[in-house]
């Protein structure tokens, strides 16, 4: 049979409806906004606690404890503030917003108590990593913006090695994929791969979001790939086969790692800019602080959250090419791409499957749906499919 792979992918995405589509495309321009709206109230809050001199009155009654204590508690207690004051906005975001797209059932009560605790969690170890900033601050001189690039590396690594030990379990419940068909056909691809068989979860991801998803998470011990019940639930075997073939593909090409240099890279970027922009920011802000005062955290974590949002086109261009590439390890192992195209519409629910060019350049962390359709229709086009 002849495969036009242009009116096969066209038949995929008209199918979910001009009413899906729509909702698709007001969900996700809405979510390009919020980026934006963020910032400003990043902004906000930085403004508050400046002019509060909240930190200054810390660091006051901090006089007589140890530099290390001092600057921790500091980092500690902006953190937790900013937190508290943002709060109305990330409960409008991550819980208003969400349940009326009907992207999340998740209680409110729920939602409160994981936030705290993200909270408390962020706050801590946020605290030890700025201790560690300032601490080089101190030690390196002019060039603590390269060294503190590489501890944000080091920050990284550590968090993706105990992330799903420590971290993803207070939030989750991870277990192994039920005796049955599909854990049957997802032990055949981790020996295929060389994956271990415990290696292979699945998690209660429906508690927070309705979305169809799966993911890779960890490294080296502690690396695996969990499925969310969501995608159990909604997918058929051959779906799930071909969506456990795309989080394969990035497992066994180590894409976390591509990402872990990244970020160490445009880290070093960020606070060399901090460090020359400092002064500038301070004033608008109203500090009187230098970039080796620990209160200055406000204005240093604004630059860096700024120069964040203005690399975000970089980072996406990068993962999405993680994504192409997880997608075509699928296809060539598990060549399912008719399995695979019908799990990907299942996504375009929350990320509209027909950007432009420029939306999806500055915005998407995934190639659209229409591009991954085809990319799929395409490979059936050009190769045999497996036939159950």
């Amino acid at each position: 049979m002849i495969v036009n792979p242009a009116a096969e992918t066209a038949k995929y995405i008209d199918g979910l409806g001009a009413e899906a589509l729509e909702k698709a495309a007001n969900y996700t321009a809405g979510n390009h906004w919020m980026l934006l709206w963020g910032l400003l109230v990043s902004a906000l809050v930085t403004w508050i606690i400046v002019r509060w001199g909240v930190l200054d009155r810390i660091a006051q009654k901090l006089e007589n404890r140890s530099s290390a204590l001092r600057i921790w508690l500091i980092a500690v207690s902006f953190l937790l503030i900013s937190s508290l004051l943002s709060l109305p906005w990330g409960v409008y975001e991550e819980w208003v917003r969400e349940s009326a797209y009907g992207r999340t059932s998740q209680p409110l009560a729920d939602f409160l108590t994981q936030d705290a605790i993200s909270m408390v969690i962020s706050a801590l170890l946020g605290g030890l990593f700025f201790l560690g900033v300032y601490a080089l601050i101190r030690k390196t001189g002019k060039r603590w913006w390269l060294w503190s690039g590489g501890l944000a590396g080091l920050a990284i690594s550590a968090g993706l090695l105990l992330s799903p030990v420590l971290i993803e379990p207070i939030f989750n419940d991870y277990k192994p994929v039920p005796e049955g068909p599909v854990r049957a056909a997802l032990l055949v691809m981790a020996d295929d791969a060389g994956i271990p068989h415990d290696r292979l979860l699945m998690f209660d991801g429906s508690r927070q979001s309705n979305n169809f998803t799966a993911n890779v998470s960890g490294v080296f011990g502690t690396a695996r790939i969990a499925i969310s019940d969501v995608a159990m639930k909604e997918a058929s075997l051959d779906e799930v086969k071909a969506v456990t073939g795309h989080e394969v593909g990035h497992y066994v090409e180590g894409h976390i790692w591509r990402m872990v240099g990244l970020f160490a890279l445009l880290a070093m970027l960020g606070f060399f800019l901090a460090d020359r922009l400092f002064p500038a920011f301070a004033r608008v802000f109203g500090s009187k602080t230098s970039v080796d005062d620990p209160r200055g955290i406000p204005v240093l974590i604004f630059i860096m959250g700024l120069f964040g949002l203005l690399g975000q086109p970089l980072i996406n261009t990068v993962i999405r090419q993680g994504e192409r590439d997880a997608d075509n390890y699928s296809l060539r192992t598990v060549n399912l791409p008719d399995a695979l195209a019908g799990a990907l519409v299942k996504t375009a629910e929350y990320r509209y499957p027909r950007p432009t060019a420029l939306q999806e350049t500055l915005f998407y962390t995934h190639p659209s749906v229409e591009w991954r359709v085809r990319n799929a229709m395409e490979w059936k086009a050009k190769h045999r499919v497996k036939r159950d």
